[in-house]
């Protein structure tokens, strides 16, 4: 572990932390907001420990996941509507809350967040069973296929649990709205697994035998 890897790790983590807290609670205009505190909880305390452990046992994989060049046009508009729908689903949330507007009740708050930590869960075994995942479209050096475990599943294991956390982030905030807005995944996922296969197929090595064996993208039997 370098200490450059660890001051990245930090200040990302922190970052996160202060956007996504000024994202819910300026808008709300007040800390007395039980739905944001309860996401701030499941989303940073998971993604510490998982932090911690990636740190100690699995570097590279932490690099990985910390590198935000996208090389690839089409990824980098996906990355961008993407933050767009993140930061309308949360103001739009914390609005919610502040005028009382089509708020859900606290008992969907706490299914919600035990979703988001079994997705949590599902995407933590994703990258156990793949350290070649990055935040990037790309193919690494001596990358190799995987196929078993959740790969044998869906091509996109990693992406249909990101659906699940996204998805459950507006029910622990208790929003309709935010709900609403965060289907809004659905096609923005969609480019971007349809674009990255593309990149997989030319790139890696018996990719386009692991898609005849693995029908299903992202949703089994569906899609």
């Amino acid at each position: 572990m370098s200490k450059e890897l660890l001051i990245r790790a930090v200040t990302r983590f922190f970052a996160g932390v202060l956007l996504v807290g000024l994202l819910l609670f300026l808008p709300a205009w007040t800390l007395n907001y039980p739905q944001a505190w309860l996401l701030m909880g499941v989303l940073f305390i998971p993604m510490f420990m998982a932090g911690l452990v990636m740190m100690a046992k699995n570097p590279e994989l932490l690099r990985k996941r910390l590198s935000v060049n996208e090389g690839e046009r089409e990824q980098r508009q996906v990355i961008a509507a993407s933050g767009i729908m993140f930061i309308a689903a949360f103001v739009a949330a914390a609005l919610s809350f502040r005028f009382g507007f089509l708020m859900l009740p606290w008992p969907v708050s706490i299914a919600g967040a035990v979703l988001f930590l079994a997705a949590y869960g599902l995407f933590a075994e994703v990258l156990r069973e793949n350290t070649y995942l990055s935040r990037t479209v790309e193919v690494q050096e001596n990358q190799k296929v995987i196929d078993t475990g959740l790969y044998g599943l869906v091509r996109h294991p990693m992406y249909m649990a990101t659906v699940v956390l996204f998805l459950s982030m507006p029910l622990v905030l208790g929003s309709v709205v935010s709900l609403v807005i965060m289907l809004a995944y659905f096609p923005i996922i969609a480019r971007r697994i349809l674009n990255e296969e593309q990149v997989l197929r030319e790139g890696l090595p018996g990719y386009e035998e692991y898609m005849k064996k693995v029908k299903y993208r992202l949703i089994p039997f569906v899609w």
